[in-house]
């Protein structure tokens, strides 16, 4: 007999994924480059399923909280689940800038009140009770894709701070300071993030079950920062950006190009992982990981194409974006089968099979 829905929901929902907000921002940033591309009304479609999955996932995770704080807490102390929460900074902010291209000024602001005082609280927080506090050792050994999310919350809130500066001429000095050190504080943990990790590739056994999607996030990081950058780049005179302007413009074409070099480098894992060592591949939450840096790596594209006058980075991106808009629809498809197949179906299932059964028993049935 199949358990009931309510235990099968119980069951979902103390094992949520931290970093199921990833949803959020691969919808949000998808949506965003379709905006700029002037595609409305698949942009608005895509908001519909953003603020929809926002509006849920916070749900579960404030009844997560008052239901399974054990579990939440666990995932606080483990490297590996940690700093998945940081997706609730990048998501909010994504959804944030895109609801400001719809003229949502006020909530983007609020939002983003919002996310930098979480990426300030948890960027203290999360090294400190799934890393340093650890009292094993090494700590290495647990480094994975994930922890590159917390770059990516860093930037998000950057790029937030400077979407904001033109509607806002009473705080430009204050969002000035805001993007110019969450942008720079984010160069800082890639640079650590990317050590920490290559070290764990390193030095440890890596399976095939190992290079899991948030991996992608490594490339997601690069492509945010380059996005950060060229919106910083277009920010009015400060003293915070006119002290940065040449280096971030600069440094963002680098962070570009790294990013690019990095995609093939993925696709060859993503091919020895499933084609050639045959894990199977199924859905799981952190494939949205995987859709949001091909999603921001098009947005960064067409960003510092406009920014930098770079129209070869700038037509890159928009190719690049159907791309992440294809993966998007798989991914979306694959998590809507796999919620009928194992919240909803189950118990339909349970009765075709007694049905059949007594079928076989008595065919006259």
């Amino acid at each position: 007999m199949a358990s009931p829905l309510a235990h099968r929901v119980d069951v979902a929902l103390e094992g949520l994924t931290p970093g199921y907000f990833a949803l959020v921002m691969a919808t949000g940033i998808v949506s965003v480059g379709l905006q700029l591309e002037g595609f409305e009304l698949l942009s608005r479609v895509l908001l519909a399923v953003c603020l929809t999955g926002f509006v849920v996932l916070g749900l579960l995770t404030v009844i997560r909280f008052v239901r399974f704080r054990r579990a939440m807490a666990g995932d606080f102390l483990d490297p590996k689940r940690a700093f998945g929460y940081f997706t609730y900074v990048a998501g909010t902010n994504v959804l944030g800038v895109r609801l400001f291209m719809e003229g949502y000024h006020t909530v983007t602001a609020v939002f983003l009140a919002l996310t930098a005082t979480a990426w300030a609280v948890m960027g203290y927080v999360i090294p400190w009770t799934a890393v340093l506090g650890k009292v094993a050792r090494p700590v290495v050994a647990s480094a994975n894709g994930t922890w590159f999310i917390w770059v990516v919350a860093s930037q998000s809130v950057a790029v937030a701070a400077a979407t904001l500066e033109p509607v806002s001429a009473t705080a430009t000095h204050g969002l000035s300071v805001l993007a110019v050190v969450a942008w720079s504080v984010g160069v800082f943990l890639y640079a650590a993030a990317g050590v920490i990790v290559t070290l764990r590739m390193l030095l440890y056994d890596l399976r095939p079950e190992d290079l899991d999607p948030p991996y992608w996030v490594a490339m997601g990081a690069c492509a945010i920062t380059v996005l950060a950058g060229a919106r910083i780049v277009e920010m009015a005179a400060a003293p915070m950006v006119d002290a940065t302007r040449g280096l971030v413009a600069g440094l963002s074409v680098v962070f570009w190009s790294f990013a690019t070099w990095l995609i093939p480098v993925l696709f060859a894992a993503g091919l020895w992982r499933h084609w050639l060592n045959r894990v199977p591949l199924r859905y799981e939450a952190t494939l949205w990981s995987m859709v949001f840096p091909l999603g921001m790596y098009a947005v960064a594209g067409i960003y510092l194409g406009r920014a930098d006058r770079l129209p070869l980075v700038g037509w890159i991106g928009r190719v690049e974006l159907w791309l992440a808009f294809a993966v998007l629809l798989v991914v979306l498809t694959a998590m809507l089968r796999h919620v009928v197949v194992t919240v909803l179906r189950p118990a339909a299932t349970a009765e075709t099979d007694t049905a059949k059964a007594l079928v076989r028993r008595d065919p006259t049935t």
